[in-house]
């Protein structure tokens, strides 16, 4: 969980941020609802995501890199206007057409643009709602599509199912994060205070160690339960995955530890060896004196 892999958006990539740009708060339930009543536009400019999957609610920091983008960006930032972030079905393509793009995404808004030091353009987005992509208005000098919402169906507040679903994914996540010495303990901060049982969902989903394809048929799953239930079956495996890398590198540890006492008793026993002067110079020379040792009746006095 908590993939830390650089995330590529064309020729985008995931950027270090100052530390002003790191204290963006989680999604709130009251932010969540007034999200939901939200519409989807018409139409969106479309941002191609070559590695990754935008989830609903989720903050992503990306480094601008072609000019296209940049002036997509730029053009939507200014008019204050939401985009459409998409994943590339190959991420190998480097223009990748309305063909080469997933017709399920989401729609992002731009919570702030920061010019880095080394002349980077680092933007902060925030998924919002799903959306389809519909036809193709334009493709330059980036592509334009018609969008429509995509209902989600939530279960009831008092659904027993559905809650120990979202128990045991809070219950899993922290269990991960405690296994995983990369993963910061801010994440163990952040799960325990999520309010929205969807945006922990989303929150979970879009951090997983998965492939794009893997994020993408959770992001299509229009049933919350079915989706937090997929989500829990991920990360049952990456668990799984994490407790056998674990144990692996105890054991691995473990037999350097061995080797590392046998040499020091080695070079111990070559070190009592040379202070007796060279008179025994192998293990079988020494063998073979206790062996005397003991055959031989020793008067006591």
């Amino acid at each position: 969980m908590f993939n830390p892999k650089k995330i590529k958006i064309d020729n985008l990539s995931l950027g270090d941020l100052d530390h002003e740009a790191e204290l963006i708060p989680l999604l709130s339930t009251e932010d969540e609802e007034e999200m939901n009543n939200e519409s989807v536009p018409e139409e969106l400019p479309i941002l191609p995501l070559r590695n990754m999957v935008l989830f609903p609610g989720v903050v992503i920091p990306i480094t601008a890199g072609r000019d296209r983008s940049i002036k997509l960006l730029q053009e939507a930032n200014a008019a204050n206007k939401v985009i459409g972030i998409v994943a590339q079905k190959d991420e190998s393509i480097e223009e990748p057409g309305a063909d080469d793009l997933h017709k399920i995404g989401v729609v992002a808004r731009i919570l702030r643009i920061l010019k880095m030091p080394d002349g980077n353009t680092t933007v902060i987005i925030q998924g919002k709602k799903r959306f389809q992509m519909g036809e193709i208005l334009t493709e330059q000098p980036y592509i334009t599509a018609k969008t429509t919402d995509i209902p989600e169906a939530r279960p009831l507040p008092d659904n027993t199912e559905f809650n120990a679903i979202i128990d045991s994914i809070k219950e899993l996540s922290l269990e991960i994060i405690k296994q995983s010495p990369n993963i910061p303990s801010e994440a163990s901060f952040a799960i325990k205070n999520i309010e929205s049982n969807s945006f922990l969902v989303n929150f979970v989903s879009s951090n997983m160690n998965l492939k794009v394809s893997e994020k993408q048929q959770l992001l299509e799953m229009n049933d919350l339960k079915d989706r937090a239930l997929e989500t829990l079956r991920f990360m049952n495996i990456e668990q799984q995955k994490l407790e056998l890398k674990n144990d692996i590198q105890s054991k691995v540890h473990s037999d350097i530890n061995k080797q590392q006492r046998e040499y020091f008793l080695h070079q111990q026993m070559k070190t009592i060896q040379d202070e007796l002067g060279g008179g025994v110079s192998s293990h079988q020379e020494l063998d073979e004196m206790r062996t005397r040792a003991k055959s031989k009746k020793w008067m006591i006095r």
